[in-house]
């Protein structure tokens, strides 16, 4: 299943993840790890190639993260992105200065496709260029084989080693050829095959899974998300009634989304499991009226989850598993990956029930980004509209009402919401937009309805492209589909009379309102 292994070193570089899913489109299995890796674990792994990240220090400073210049010595295939390839030049005898202005955005670079790195690219195109410093001298047994305007050295490469430097970013889209400049790394320099198939992933982990749980009974907390949905069908195919699933539906869904999950794990859907829906609406409203400052009402809806799921699994007894749909960016944006700053703490990762019963966690989806989790859905038949539905927090619409959370303000955000979905879908504009929704505002001004006044409250849309969800754009909707969402919204939505478009980046403000 991961015959193949290429590593990333994170040196503190936003797009640490980025560049590890662009080697995984290649089928190449690819895990990142801190700068901070001991060499011998490393050499222990074998890895086909490695990827040096960015990073925001200057490496010519004290202190600056580094690495061994053994690595350098492995004769594996390393390429440096940005700080990386200045690290590379700074160990191995080039010279990295502070440039007399910092080259940022989209840049024409010209290329020597003569390199392993270029070939098949054109001889000029747009890069992605973001850097202080720049390399002002190679080491005697390096070449430039790129340059722009203002950077002599763009990329370079080794005459005696595999050994590249990539100044700009091939992993971002606004670099016109990088995913070409990354699979000639992966597949030309370090010659991987690419064996890293969704299908192959499939059969192997319901062959591990049942492995590992024999006769054992399973307990899953099913969401009715992407990640929990799929990690559940991957155990049902293993295990069947083994598993039982525990779905709380805490009054927070979208709209008829309670439903929707009984209906495809529930008696009259087609996995074999043990499905149990907790109706907790009113417990959570309860707990959570009068509270208005988001981390508190994130801390209740988390905290009340577990005691219901604890009182269900208590019901069920002793299990030997506790599944979790935890994916690979929860594992590195919560300190277990690369050497980014921790971004948040996840559930499935930190903090799991105190009081449930069980002897081991079964996560399934660990090793595998959100694409990648999508693709395995496929692969298991689970329906379309669940395996490519927008992504949604953990607290549920509890973060997209500003304010105090009631019930009436459940059901305008739910009815919005689906107004907004039905008509993004109408215009076919559901799989191009990176994540939509409507949210809440805790704002209410006068209106005119008819004949008569109105004072109520404003709902705001937002819709944003992403590559990462780490930095989004909103996105370009026609006037016309936001005119007709407008217009149905306040006539179908009690409660409603104005409603905005939030054309906010990310940053500086964040996806989710709260």
């Amino acid at each position: 299943m991961k015959n193949e292994l290429m590593i990333v070193i994170d040196f503190g570089g936003q797009y640490n993840q980025l560049v590890a899913r662009r080697v995984r489109e290649c089928q190449v299995y690819c895990e990142i790890y801190s700068y901070k890796i001991d060499i011998e674990k490393i050499k222990a792994m074998n890895p086909k190639g490695i990827i040096l990240t960015g990073g925001p220090d200057s490496c010519y400073e004290e202190g600056a993260a580094t690495y061994s210049k053994e690595l350098f010595k492995l004769g594996i295939p390393v390429l440096g992105l940005c700080y990386g390839a200045q690290l590379m030049q700074h160990l191995l005898g080039g010279k990295v200065e502070r440039a007399d202005f910092r080259e940022y955005g989209k840049t024409q670079v010209e290329f020597d496709t003569n390199s392993a790195l270029f070939e098949g690219c054109k001889p000029s195109s747009t890069v992605w260029m973001s850097h202080f410093d720049y390399i002002s001298q190679l080491g005697e047994e390096f070449v430039s084989v790129a340059h722009s305007d203002n950077c002599p050295v763009a990329a370079f490469e080794s005459k005696e080693n595999p050994l590249y430097g990539i100044q700009f970013h091939p992993e971002v889209l606004h670099t016109e050829e990088g995913t070409k400049m990354i699979r000639n790394f992966v597949m030309n320099v370090c010659k991987c095959q690419g064996d890293w198939i969704m299908s192959n992933f499939v059969e192997a982990q319901i062959k591990a899974i049942r492995e590992k749980v024999g006769n054992g009974k399973v307990l899953c907390a099913l969401s009715g998300g992407v990640d929990s949905s799929v990690a559940a069908v991957l155990l049902s195919k293993a295990v069947g009634k083994q598993l039982t699933c525990v779905f709380v539906d805490h009054g927070l869904l979208r709209k008829n989304e309670g439903d929707e999950v009984e209906a495809v794990f529930g008696e009259q859907g087609a996995y074999d499991l043990n499905f149990i829906r907790v109706n907790a609406q009113e417990r959570y409203y309860s707990k959570l009226k009068g509270v208005t400052e988001p981390e508190q009402k994130r801390k209740i809806i988390g905290e009340e989850f577990i005691r219901v799921f604890e009182e269900e699994a208590k019901k069920i007894g002793a299990v030997d598993f506790l599944v979790q749909g935890t994916i690979y960016p929860d594992v590195v944006e919560s300190g277990l990956g690369g050497e980014s700053a921790v971004i948040k703490s996840h559930h499935n990762v930190g903090g799991l029930p105190d009081h449930v019963d069980f002897k081991e966690i079964i996560e399934p989806l660990r090793d595998l980004f959100k694409d990648e989790v999508r693709k395995v859905g496929l692969q298991l038949g689970i329906p379309e509209y669940l395996v490519f539905r927008q992504p949604f927090p953990g607290p549920g619409l509890g973060i997209r009402i500003i304010g105090e959370v009631t019930a009436d303000k459940v059901k305008i955000v739910q009815d919005a919401d689906a107004i907004y979905r039905e008509e993004i879908a109408k215009a076919g504009l559901d799989r191009s937009i990176g994540q939509y929704f409507a949210a809440l505002t805790n704002m209410q001004s006068v209106g005119v309805m008819g004949d008569e006044r109105t004072y109520d409250y404003a709902v705001a849309l937002r819709a944003v492209n992403t590559i990462d969800f780490m930095t989004a754009e909103a996105a370009n909707i026609p006037f016309e589909v936001l005119n007709t969402v407008m217009s149905r919204i306040i006539n179908e939505v009690r409660g409603v009379n104005r409603v905005m478009y939030d054309i906010t980046s990310k940053p500086p403000g964040t996806i989710e309102f709260e």
